[in-house]
């Protein structure tokens, strides 16, 4: 059983348990008032194991089932590793990374709370981005190149943080995404100047 099948588990089963039981989310929920005051440190990652509902589950499940095993089969071939260790210190290292921008932001601020795994998702969907700029992604069954995609969902994500109008964790996307990147550029640095080669190499 592949990492990517054991954490999809794992996030269903505390998810579920989490529409039950209320007083779960409330424990382990991201909430920077009480990460940094409270030094509840444990909640930068916890919260990623829970959900607001089916649909924000399911959608994370499906999209860390598609991109994951696409992001363990790229680090087989490309990082000397472990590669179920790396998938896994790469998807809880995401969790807490995406997450340090509100930490900063709302760390006085005990009414903000955040549960989901999106940011680490987002870092799932961008190291593939690193590895194949132009490999199709469907978004809503249209297929958008990687590359083009990835450059969207960054403003859009941006611009949504900024307007703040909204529930999602629009910070933690962005976040998210930047560190999926750059995260197998740390251990293989060939991998930019590869994604540089084929960015330049689109046939128009």
């Amino acid at each position: 059983m592949s990492i990517v099948t054991i954490l999809i588990i794992a996030i269903a089963v505390t998810s579920i348990a989490g529409f039950n039981q209320p007083e779960l989310i409330e424990k382990y929920k991201f909430n920077a008032y009480r990460i940094v005051h409270h030094k509840e440190y444990y909640r930068l990652v916890t919260h990623g194991f829970f959900h607001g509902g089916w649909g924000h589950l399911l959608i994370n499940l499906f999209v860390l089932y598609s991109f994951g095993n696409a992001v363990i089969i790229y680090f087989n071939h490309t990082i000397y590793w472990n590669t179920n260790l790396l998938f896994l210190l790469f998807f809880l290292s995401a969790l807490v990374v995406s997450g340090i921008y509100s930490l900063i932001k709302e760390k006085n601020n005990p009414y903000y709370s955040a549960i989901g795994a999106s940011g680490a998702v987002s870092a799932a969907v961008f190291v593939t981005i690193l590895y194949a700029p132009y490999n199709l992604i469907y978004l809503y069954f249209i297929p958008v190149p990687g590359i083009i995609l990835g450059i969207g969902y960054l403003i859009y994500s941006k611009v949504m943080s900024d307007k703040n109008i909204d529930n999602v964790g629009h910070d933690a996307h962005f976040w998210g995404a930047v560190y999926g990147f750059f995260f197998p550029v740390f251990f293989n640095p060939e991998l930019l100047v590869h994604f540089f080669k084929e960015l330049i190499s689109f046939n128009f």
